[in-house]
């Protein structure tokens, strides 16, 4: 059985979890409101404050969506009480990013500036300081489009291997590679 769907979502205080009829969950707390469609089959029980997701049978289709369900719905609990943070740092010579409300401008080597709105959900800071490398916080409740939304400004100038140049995440360790020998 999986252990993950097994796992109980305790419901913190000024969350309220609401399931229709159509098994659509939504979530509301002091950071927002969010909402999810699981599969029909799977039941959402709550008890208390406490939430838990019982799938009919042990078929494989079954196993498959009831761990990823029960997820889903911890993620949804989290987002609206705790929220989510994701820091990308910008790292190469000249690289600077700055934003006005959601709309974030880049300059990491293009011979133009990449400009990039970012979803009214999520909010977006930006911080340079001297001698670090010039930082973008994304913070929202929705934690598969603030993922989704970093990974789309990572993709503008990936990280490469040899200098380490481009937008990684915050923590992340870059494998790099030897460059060039020099000759005789």
């Amino acid at each position: 059985m999986s252990r993950i769907g097994k796992a109980v979502i305790n419901i913190p205080a000024g969350v309220t979890v609401n399931v229709a009829k159509n098994n659509v969950v939504s979530v509301k707390g002091p950071k927002g409101e969010l909402s999810q469609k699981i599969d029909v089959d799977l039941s959402v029980e709550i008890e208390g404050n406490e939430l838990s997701v019982k799938r009919p049978t042990n078929q494989k289709r079954h196993r498959e969506i009831h761990g990823l369900s029960r997820a889903l719905i911890a993620n949804m609990v989290q987002g609206v009480s705790d929220g989510f943070q994701k820091d990308l740092e910008l790292v190469g010579v000249g690289y600077r990013a700055s934003n006005t409300g959601n709309l974030i401008e880049f300059s990491v080597g293009y011979s133009h500036p990449i400009y990039f709105y970012v979803p009214d959900e999520l909010k977006v800071e930006t911080a340079t300081e001297k001698g670090k490398a010039p930082v973008i916080r994304l913070s929202g409740s929705d934690k598969q489009l603030l993922g989704q939304v970093a990974a789309k400004i990572r993709s503008y100038r990936k990280p490469e291997p040899y200098k380490g140049k481009g937008i990684k995440f915050a923590g992340e360790v870059i494998r790099r590679k030897a460059g060039k020998t020099a000759g005789k």
